[in-house]
């Protein structure tokens, strides 16, 4: 319960302060989690198998009453988890037309060899049998502890009982059962206004250590009513995914089991390609994301800070992402972020070895509105604003190159001595 309560209390802090598509309107209700969450046509539960926690939900499925056009994105880590190379299978397989999701937390089916292949397998035959649909209809995920094998005779045990704990109106036990470092269950839903009437948008995801997805998060699953093609989905997904989930970084680690997924069941207005509501639609799931992305950062292993690491006038969108990318994820930016140090030079530095070019005596620095460097080295600033600001719980960076088109956003948080102390004992 004092998970939930963080949790909820994070989400409506955020949601209050983030500047949502004019289209959109936020569920605050639904958004507890507590009824009505779920958009039409899909259902979702949790049990507890016994994986490796105890007395907690680690098994959950979401389901939906009819074939879903689907959509997913998947780590780039050459060492993927079994759940991973099962799931781009199968959405080959079912012509990207999936009925449930299956996954597990406490362990993650990675470097497993066949022997994962085929438990992973044997999941998605265990869910196919109980809601009498086909395996290839059956998206398959995982998180937890790499290189273990899963416990297939609790998963199997789990997955007979998940039918019994399906609801429409409730996600805060789906949310919570793909929990591992996490310190609360992240979730949101959105009313989105098309011109044909409103469809829901609804997502949760988990993530708080080996963040630095180069595709999405640790695990995210989205859901509409809309009408879809899937193609235009994987686009609206992948357009959405560059600026958010790729945005974050906790650790600069890409774990083996990343993997975002979305499923449309068909029930709402449809959406055309380059259509006005087409645009909407990918409006509203790049601010979904984004959300979740944010929630992920301040939730990062040990955090207590975010930051918005923003790089403008770079000589196009690469170099900015370059130098943005390698402010946010330097141990030393960091460190000085959760000393409350505004030790300029740490950022001039990596922005410097990022790879990116440009001209050094063109830099300017702000911390929110304070400029703490201006072109020429010029570092006249109070000490004592840059303090203040950098002891808020969120705020700013952001570094000009120079005269150039190029601009990234970054999402990154602090680096404590926690960080160190649970990854020092993940695996016990």
């Amino acid at each position: 319960m004092e998970k939930l309560n963080k949790g909820l209390k994070v989400i409506h802090e955020l949601s209050a302060v983030t500047m949502w598509p004019a289209s959109v309107t936020p569920m605050a209700a639904q958004s507890d989690g507590s009824h009505g969450f779920w958009p039409e046509g899909f259902s979702s539960g949790a049990v507890d198998a016994g994986i490796k926690y105890s007395n907690r939900k680690d098994l959950m499925v979401i389901t939906a009453d009819r074939a879903c056009s689907a959509a997913a994105v998947f780590t780039t880590n050459l060492c993927c988890a079994a759940p991973v190379l099962l799931s781009r299978e199968h959405l080959q397989l079912s012509s990207f037309s999936v009925r449930a999701l299956v996954c597990n937390s406490g362990n993650a089916n990675a470097a497993t060899g066949v022997k994962g292949m085929d438990d992973a397998r044997a999941m998605a035959e265990a869910v196919a049998r109980e809601l009498a649909i086909k395996p290839e209809e059956v998206l398959v995920a995982s998180t937890g502890v790499i290189g273990q094998l899963l416990p297939m005779d609790k998963v199997q045990s789990g997955i007979v009982s998940l039918p019994s704990s399906l609801q429409h109106d409730s996600v805060i036990d789906t949310a919570g059962a793909i929990m591992t470092t996490d310190t609360f269950p992240k979730f949101f839903t959105l009313e989105v206004r098309l011109s044909r009437g409103s469809i829901r948008l609804s997502g949760l995801g988990k993530g708080s250590g080996m963040i630095c997805p180069n595709m999405a998060t640790m695990l995210a699953f989205f859901t509409t009513d809309a009408t879809i093609a899937p193609s235009l989905l994987q686009e609206a997904l992948r357009y959405a995914n560059c600026s958010s989930f790729n945005a974050i970084t906790v650790d600069g680690d890409t774990s083996t089991n990343d993997m975002a997924a979305i499923l449309a069941s068909g029930t709402g207005p449809e959406i055309e390609a380059d259509s006005e509501d087409y645009r909407l639609f990918c409006e509203a799931l790049e601010a979904l994301m984004i959300f979740l992305a944010k929630l992920i950062v301040i939730d990062g292993e040990g955090a207590t800070k975010l930051v918005e690491v923003t790089v403008v006038g770079a000589a196009d969108d690469r170099d900015a992402e370059l130098a943005a990318r390698t402010i946010a994820q330097s141990s030393l930016v960091k460190t000085a972020i959760h000393g409350e140090d505004a030790n300029w030079g740490r950022v001039v530095a990596s922005a410097g070895r990022s790879g990116a070019q440009f001209n050094q005596d063109d830099l300017e620095l702000c911390f929110d509105n304070l400029v703490v460097l201006k072109p020429g080295f010029k570092a006249d600033f109070s000490e004592e604003a840059a303090s203040e600001i950098m002891a808020k719980s969120s705020y700013a960076i952001t570094l000009r190159l120079g005269s150039g088109p190029g601009q990234a956003r970054i999402w990154t948080c602090d680096l404590s001595k926690e960080y160190v102390d649970i990854n020092g004992s993940y695996r016990s």
